[in-house]
């Protein structure tokens, strides 16, 4: 080892330069992790570059800096990054991009290494007194590389890459087997088929070359430097925090969000306002950034009004409550991802360099700049969606400049959209590699899968004496949870079992697979299809617990007293089980409700032992739900909550179009199979807490912020109805309290009101917790984690690990790997959180989607599925916001339009649009117009009409416009499609029951009526010209059959008793 120094030029916080030395350890034997290596180097179980290439790349510092997307090609392997080239990475790119290079390097399927050349004694190169920093690294770079070529004997050629063409001169010639080329000439001459590899240096080389902006004129203020950005955050004078741009006034309003902010200012409780773009100073939607407190006599308020569009100007109405404004000072981390744009509609020439012109492309996100683009393409990409990536932004351009990375499709195309959704979510789902693919166990009919002896011997043998079975929605493939419950000898005791596949077995820590899955994290639902975490042989197969095969198990099983259900024992453990029943949940529900079902099962089985089997069956199921409710039971005393959602299901024909839109239809078993699986996650929690303190994998729910509850408050007051928030407990009793008998969606209102304002629950390490924190607001437990559902989330993958290390310890055996680090746990939790915030959108846009396809087809002005009845839930300067039930669609009417009409109501609640004036109240909005006035009020139900409003450049979105201010009543008409049925409710009163009741206090009210109209002096107005009496009618009473029909049961029961 040979010590040397090395003198680095630092400027100290204030801007001073300084001049520090520091002791330089060079060393001969640094490896070189190449499989062709003769000379003994360590690799251990690092990764190192296979001996079958027919070269090595070593990428100088100016292409790594540049040119690192186009490193990232898989198809380019044996790339040998120096430390030089890293570190110059990290001090010119940030942290971000070294991040990037760094995961680069981790991932094994890129053939990749690190190579330390600054410590390795014949490679590392002095700076030479005077030499330019420039000079000095390619001057590194390319000593590596020599090093690399004589360190392995001559046997494998390196090829350099240099953008600089002195470069290529002056050591193009010097060693035979080391070449130094340009990006360009390796592609063409190495990778000539390569197009997405062509495609894509093409369009960065284009964007460096456009990186001058045209204007020289400053548009925006310079950023901070950080040394001054980081004094002025700690002395309080900036504020950090993300940008968070409106969706609905994208180019006005954006607000900065960070933890803590009301400890230090109570005038920064909801955060702070930037105003403008131009008091963003070029951040863009989800950096990180510094803010500075404008004066007092300048802040403003947002905007009240709904917004005519997204991304539009503000209306200029609205009471705005002036609240803690900004503006950016500096940047502290850019979070630029990739951006779907798409290419206007030229209008007039275009600027024109060489043979690129410059685009300003139109982001599909809103909150996103228009990005300035430079291509040869232009002409070929209207109306095409187009992946964008931004380079940089100069304080003297108004917008970004980027480049192009690859064309997803024709705007408006379905295949198009979806891609588009994905892109903007940072979701990445490439097919499973061979690889992978390789790793995985095989079966097929020439090699059907079989049970490993050895593992049937260390396993819990459930196959003969327990009844498993599986509740899952219709069509499930990934069944990844069964369930067992039966009562043992003497009748005193009831075992309930939990049964979850047991993914880890089949999948290794550390693999290739399961480093896909991590990266994944969670199999991405979509309206239309599914992206799985896993290959489809484990998530569709071996891993699926499907019915009358055996499968490999983790069960947690508990023993009970068959009187109090309080817990005697608790097991945990590897099983062997073969479910008996694939259930699905409303077979389930029906067989519970004592309904004549088909059990596909027990077909073809004689009456004597079909008739056994079933009333088993059906026993069983009749013990777990009674166990579950203990469960829900114990829960709600603690104070669990009881949210709601607005779930939608896209119902598509074989050909995939959308025929209708299903609301979700809660049952009770949904409740039954929940309550069990949060009661396997808890005790789970609890087991892995207890083993590994510091390093176990938990999920938290925080408590909500209390101004969040705000509009629930408000609109509950308005309804007369008090909600108190100050704990869960509280919360929940209000919510049961808060019910109107006249109309069960006052209810769901609140509870989805009240579903917005929580807090995101979230996953999280122990050690980096205190206990008190780890908490479930929203299931009232104190430890709560993922372990059901493996083959759909990696969470709960990393539980299966800990839970078999914890069962391990106390068996005496050592827990192995599956036990990593606080750091590198909580750095799991952390991307296993983002990617589910990725997945929820990408569902929830994906929803929209169908939601408009639904409705882009049809007429709204004559077909009578565009009518739907709606609900007010908030009222806004200019319009009210509704709910639709039927489709699950929330969103704005205006009662002003913008060209200053408001809605005028006639004698038959028929609306048109008349000048007029319009007017706020806390619990309504007032139109005043020829007609008079007429007045909206929050839960009042009234018509709307559903209509999609299209734009080029983002996505489809639907318009409410109100029709009328009474009810929708919709008729039977020729060629009206038929509604999909009503499945079955969810307690054990049928639907049957309830048109019985219906039409048994129907007959009471008739009788009555007919009592009165005997003591009538006179006929009435329906009576004399229709021959109809008022009410009941035979159509009120088919109306309130069918509207209760569409609410469960328990309301149900509850409206008829306060009818009757």
């Amino acid at each position: 080892m040979i010590r040397t120094e090395r003198v680095l030029h630092l400027k100290s916080c204030r801007g001073r330069k300084v001049r520090v030395v520091r002791e330089h350890y060079l060393r001969e034997r640094v490896p070189c992790y190449s499989a062709l290596c003769q000379a003994g180097c360590e690799h251990r179980d690092a990764k190192v570059l296979p001996a079958n290439l027919t070269h090595y790349v070593v990428p100088d510092v100016g292409v790594v800096v540049d040119y690192l997307e186009v490193l990232e090609v898989p198809e380019l392997q044996g790339v040998v990054f120096t430390q030089t080239a890293c570190q110059a990475v990290q001090h010119s790119k940030g942290r971000r991009q070294y991040n990037r290079l760094r995961n680069l390097l981790k991932d094994p399927r890129h053939d990749c290494v690190l190579f330390a050349n600054e410590f390795q004694e014949y490679s590392y190169c002095p700076r030479e007194k005077g030499e330019r920093q420039e000079k000095w690294q390619t001057r590194c770079v390319y000593s590596a590389a020599v090093w690399y070529y004589n360190h392995l004997a001559g046997v494998k050629d390196v090829v350099m890459l240099t953008e600089d063409q002195e470069a290529v001169a002056q050591y193009g010639s010097l060693n035979s087997g080391v070449y130094v080329i340009s990006v360009r000439d390796f592609l063409q001459n190495f990778w000539p088929e390569l197009q997405a590899a062509h495609e894509l240096y093409s369009s960065v080389s284009q964007a460096l070359q456009e990186k001058e902006s045209e204007a020289s004129e400053r548009q925006y203020a310079e950023h901070l430097p950080a040394e001054l950005l980081e004094a002025g955050i700690k002395s309080g004078r900036y504020i950090q925090g993300t940008l968070n741009i409106s969706k609905h006034r994208a180019l006005s309003e954006a607000s900065i969000t960070a933890e803590g902010l009301s400890n230090k200012n109570s005038d920064l409780g909801s955060g702070v306002l930037v105003s403008g773009t131009k008091n963003r100073n070029r951040a863009v939607h989800g950096d990180l950034v510094a803010v500075e407190l404008l004066p007092k006599s300048e802040w403003r308020g947002k905007d009240t009004a709904l917004a005519e569009g997204r991304g539009e100007e503000p209306s200029g109405e609205g009471d705005r409550k002036p609240m803690a404004t900004g503006r950016v000072v500096g940047i502290l981390q850019r979070n630029w991802r990739d951006y779907v744009v798409t290419f206007p509609p030229r209008e007039g020439p275009q600027p024109q360099t060489r043979n690129s012109q410059r685009i300003l492309a139109v982001p599909w996100d809103h909150r996103i700049p228009k990005i300035r683009i430079s291509t040869g393409q232009a002409d070929a990409l209207q109306d095409h969606r187009v992946v964008v990536r931004i380079d940089s932004w100069e304080s003297t351009s108004l917008y970004p400049n980027g480049h192009s990375v690859r064309v997803l499709g024709r705007a408006g195309e379905l295949e198009t959209e979806v891609q588009t959704i994905l892109v903007e979510n940072c979701i990445h789902v490439p097919p499973f590699s061979e690889a992978q693919l390789r790793e995985m166990p095989v079966n097929s009919p020439e090699r059907p899968w079989a049970v490993d002896p050895a593992q049937a011997a260390q396993r819990r043998d459930l196959r003969e004496s327990h009844l498993v079975f599986s509740i899952d929605p219709p069509g499930c493939e990934d069944v990844d949870d069964t369930l067992s419950v039966r009562r043992l000898a003497g009748g005193t005791r009831i075992e309930l079992g939990v049964h979850i596949a047991d993914v880890t077995h089949f999948v290794a820590e550390g693999s290739l697979t399961d480093l896909e899955a991590r990266a994944r994290a969670t199999t991405c639902y979509l309206a239309d299809r599914r992206y799985d975490m896993l290959p489809a042989v484990l998530s569709g197969d071996l891993c699926s617990l499907l019915g009358g095969v055996d499968r490999y198990a983790m069960s947690v099983m508990w023993e009970l007293d068959a009187q109090t259900l309080a817990v005697a024992s608790v097991w945990y453990g590897r099983t062997l089980v073969r479910s008996s029943y694939q259930l699905h949940y409303e077979l389930a529900q029906a067989l519970l409700d004592g309904r004549r079902a088909e059990v596909p099962e027990l077909a073809g089985l004689e009456p004597a032992e079909r008739d056994g089997r079933l009333a088993r069956l059906v026993s069983a199921l009749e013990t777990l739900t009674r166990v579950a409710r203990h469960l829900r039971a114990q829960r709600d005393q603690g104070g669990a909550l009881e949210l709601e959602g607005v779930e939608v299901r896209a119902q598509l024909d074989e050909e995939r179009n959308i025929t209708a839109l299903v609301p979700r239809q809660p049952l009770e078993v949904h409740e039954t199979v929940a309550e069990c699986m949060i009661y396997a996650n808890h005790w789970v929690a609890r087991k892995i807490q207890e083993a590994f303190p510091h390093q176990a994998l938990l999920r938290r729910h925080p408590p909500p912020r209390q101004e969040f509850f705000s509009q629930l408050v408000d609109t509950a007051a308005a309804k007369g109805f008090t909600v108190d928030t100050r704990t869960n407990k509280a919360l929940a009793d209000s919510l049961d309290l808060a019910e109107d008998p006249r109309d069960p969606l006052v209810n769901r209102l609140l509870r989805i009101m009240a579903t917005t304002a929580m807090s995101q629950a979230l996953y999280f390490s122990t050690g980096l917790q205190a206990q008190d924190q780890f908490y479930h607001y929203g299931l009232a437990l104190d430890r709560y984690t993922h372990f059901t559902s493996p083959i759909r989330r990696y969470a709960d993958i990393v539980v299966h690990r800990l839970l078999s290390a914890a069962i391990a310890a106390d068996r005496g055996s050592d827990p192995g790997r599956a036990v990593v680090s606080n750091k590198e746990l909580e750095e799991t939790a952390q991307h296993i959180n983002n990617k589910n915030r990725a997945a929820q959108q990408a569902q929830k846009l994906s929803t929209e989607l169908f939601q408009c396809l639904y409705f882009k087809e049809r007429d709204p002005q004559a077909d009578q599925l565009c009518l739907a009845d709606a609900v007010i839930y908030s009222i806004r300067d200019n319009g009210v916001l509704a709910f639709v039930p039927e489709y699950g669609v929330k969103g704005p009417v205006y009662m002003k339009n913008r060209e200053g009409q408001v809605v005028a109501v006639g004698e038959d609640g028929v609306c048109e649009w008349q000048s007029g004036a319009v007017r706020r109240h806390p619990d309504c909005i007032t139109t005043s117009s020829g007609r008079g006035t007429a007045t909206f009020r929050l839960f009042d139900h009234i018509t709307v009409r559903i209509s999609v409003r299209s734009t080029h450049c983002h996505a489809d979105a639907l318009s409410l416009e109100v029709v009328s201010n009474e009810p929708h009543r919709r008729a039977a008409t020729a060629g009206a499609e038929p509604q999909p049925p009503a499945p079955a409710r969810s307690q054990s009163r049928g639907s049957s029951q309830l048109v019985r009741e219906v039409v048994r206090l129907a007959e009471e009210a008739s009788q009555q009526a007919q009592e009165k109209a005997a003591r009538r002096p006179k006929l009435s107005r329906e009576e004399r010209e229709f021959s109809q009496t008022k009410t009941p009618n035979l159509y009120s009473l088919l109306e309130e059959v069918r509207e209760l029909a569409l609410l469960d049961a328990e309301a149900a029961s509850r409206l008829c008793a306060t009818t009757a």
